[in-house]
């Protein structure tokens, strides 16, 4: 039986359409994008989604004969969104409107509208509501090239709309007194009296069409996987960006359709809402404080897409802006499988769990191997290989995939770790040698070179991903790409007004050319990559900067409600207004929520070895957010809580039985 697909990503650079001010509810695969009016007009991307196609185009609701006046739109979760409106009647004597009128739509395809009569005197209002729908491919809607709207019979309390192909049906709860199908109608004669509320509930779902052979039922939705994840800080928004964080990424979990079980986060909505390889691989390696579900789902996910006779993981191209020719983001997913294998099992993903996708890494091994000997390059490893730049963040994953693997192996008892203790020490002495910039002030890491040594003139945020190569996955003190001297230089550059926007990282410093504060790689600010600063600074003792960097993005997350999108303008903050979306953003997306997820868990820097049976911790001793307390924790299977003082001093809460408290990276840390 052939399983129900995945609904695939749309080319957001061929979509003409713009959402960023619109209200996205998701649970993946299904999407409901309604403007802040809260009438659907069938225009735009407006609409009910599910398995990436819209089952409602259309639904517009007058009053009286009138549409309702919109006040205000409000997320009520990743799936629920609650409109309110106001309608004036004949009965109204002054300016104050007796009737409100709230809307709350699910993701699930139900609708819910009250009316409520907040005047002196009974009244008796016509209500209509005005459907349809096209059926038309998610992908077709985002290009711009929708069809015709489907005509509609009367189905029960209802209508029904097919193609011959697909079909869908709006069911309504109370029967309508009128449903006049030619125009996609329903009717009710409400009856108000003084104080009272009416509801009628729509609900629209796919039914089979005529002839047409029923698939497979769509598994349930994934358990909600952080459900005991809480952030207490005295800057309240710490704690409402994590909640708000974890429920969109809980919106944008998938079940991979052959193997139920095994769960994965969907790029983001609405253009992305399929599996990435590197972008999954990123969220569920940020994840992993709060337990290693989803990361062994994922990586067992990508294993059984992995060519079995290179060891790639597969990926898309993606655009690197003008200074770089695109890469191949099966790069970062391969080099990146192996970091998520090894960090998953020091937070205590089962040896029973481990084991089995040992094969999958050392494959990813195999990939790093060759592409090495590929690029004659003294270690380093060219995107696109052969003959292509050497990237300065390419160089970061493989050397940590290289120390990554070469703990698993040892710890497994398989083979080949010298090897790659070898190999990633001559990577680091081969970057050493090419990839530093001398300069009056200290100098700077290049973003790239080319394969004869000429280094790439330009700064820009991926520089962040320097910081992230310095531990093994056993939390022992090993040599990063940088020495002590040039990590502190890096902290330096990466809170320069040319880096920081004031809201977040650019992706391409301000003055350099081909600099645009809306360009993805030439300027706009990446969330996940000034989380991973931030990370890293902490980890590298470089506070204030990764503070300073913390507090932007707490600034333009409070900007967005909360919810930030994948990206965003990267225009210098002046203090005259908020941060500007940037119009094709996915918003939820998987690396922006789950970047805010590693961003705030960096307030607490808990470093576990589980096979060990112990953690080190490594506050913020700067406090950017006041006193905190982080619960919901998962090391070793086993809930652990702790509390951090305005002064930076760590305290255990909560903790499994006989787990030590160590030091951290080989360092005593006298806070905790």
């Amino acid at each position: 039986m052939k399983a129900p697909p995945h609904p695939g990503p749309v080319r957001a650079d061929r979509a003409p359409i713009a959402v960023h001010d619109a209200l996205i509810c998701v649970a993946a695969p299904a999407l409901a994008v309604s403007g802040r009016c809260g009438q659907l007009k069938g225009e735009g991307f407006d609409g009910l989604y599910r398995d990436g196609r819209r089952l409602l185009a259309r639904c517009v609701l007058t009053v009286a004969g009138a549409e309702p006046l919109a006040v205000q739109a409000a997320m009520l979760g990743a799936d629920r969104v609650r409109f309110m409106a106001v309608v004036r009647t004949a009965a109204d004597r002054g300016p104050d409107p007796s009737v409100t009128v709230e809307r709350v739509r699910s993701v699930d395809g139900t609708e819910r509208i009250t009316l409520t009569n907040t005047g002196p005197v009974r009244l008796r209002l016509p209500v209509e509501i005005t459907l349809g729908t096209d059926l038309a491919a998610l992908a077709a809607v985002a290009a711009g090239r929708a069809g015709a709207e489907v005509s509609c019979t009367v189905s029960g309390a209802g209508l029904r709309w097919s193609d011959g192909e697909h079909a869908v049906q709006t069911t309504a709860r109370p029967a309508p007194d009128v449903v006049l199908a030619a125009a996609g109608r329903l009717g009710w004669r409400v009856d108000l009296p003084a104080g009272a509320s009416r509801t009628v509930e729509l609900r629209t779902g796919p039914v089979a069409a005529a002839g047409a052979v029923p698939g497979p039922s769509r598994p349930a939705r994934p358990p909600r996987l952080w459900p005991d994840a809480a952030l207490d800080a005295d800057d309240s928004r710490a704690g409402a960006l994590l909640g708000a964080a974890l429920d969109d990424l809980h919106g944008l979990l998938l079940r991979d359709p052959r193997h139920p079980a095994d769960i994965h986060a969907a790029a983001g909505a609405p253009w992305r809402l399929g599996l990435a390889p590197s972008d999954a691989l990123w969220a569920a390696r940020m994840l992993l404080p709060f337990g290693t579900r989803l990361a062994a789902g994922t990586l067992r996910t990508l294993a059984r897409m992995q060519d079995p006779g290179t060891g790639r993981i597969p990926g898309a191209p993606r655009d690197m802006g003008p200074h770089l020719p695109p890469l191949s983001s099966g790069t970062e997913a391969t080099l990146l499988f192996v970091s998520v294998l090894a960090e998953a099992w020091r937070w205590g993903l089962p040896a029973r769990e481990t084991e089995p996708l040992l094969p999958a890494a050392e494959r990813c091994l195999d990939w790093l191997r060759g592409a090495v000997a590929a690029s004659e390059a003294g270690g380093l490893v060219a995107d696109p290989a052969p003959g292509g730049p050497l990237r300065t963040e390419v160089q970061a994953h493989a050397h940590r995939a290289a120390l990554h693997g070469a703990d698993l192996l040892d710890a497994f008892g398989r083979p080949g770790a010298e090897e790659w203790r070898d190999r990633a020490a001559a990577l680091r002495a081969a970057f050493r040698e090419r990839f530093w910039i001398d300069e009056p002030g200290g100098g700077r890491p290049a973003a790239a070179c080319t394969a004869d040594g000429r280094a790439l003139d330009a700064v820009s945020s991926s520089l962040a991903h320097l910081l992230d190569t310095g531990l093994s996955g056993g939390g022992r003190a090993a040599d990063g790409l940088l020495d002590d001297a040039r990590t502190a230089q890096l902290g330096r550059l990466l809170t320069t007004a040319g880096l920081d926007s004031g809201w977040g990282l650019r992706t391409l410093s301000a003055g350099s050319p081909g600099y645009s504060p809306f360009g993805h790689r030439s300027g706009a600010v990446r969330v996940h990559e000034t989380a991973v600063a931030v990370a890293g600074l902490a980890a590298s003792g470089l506070e204030e900067a990764a503070a300073s960097l913390m507090k932007g993005v707490l600034d333009a997350a409070a900007a967005f409600g909360l919810r930030l999108p994948e990206i965003y303008a990267g225009e210098q903050r002046t203090g005259s207004g908020p941060p500007c979306p940037h119009p094709m953003a996915c918003r939820p997306a998987a690396l922006a929520a789950a970047g805010s997820v590693h961003l705030l868990t960096a307030l607490a820097g808990v470093r576990p070895d589980a096979p060990g049976g112990s953690v080190a911790l490594r506050p913020l001793s700067c406090a950017p957010v006041g006193a905190v307390r982080l619960s919901g924790i998962r090391i070793a299977e086993a809930p652990f809580a702790v509390r951090v003082g305005r002064r930076g001093t760590a305290m255990v809460e909560e903790a499994a039985p006989g787990l030590r408290l160590g030091a951290c990276g080989g360092r005593d840390d006298r806070r905790t």
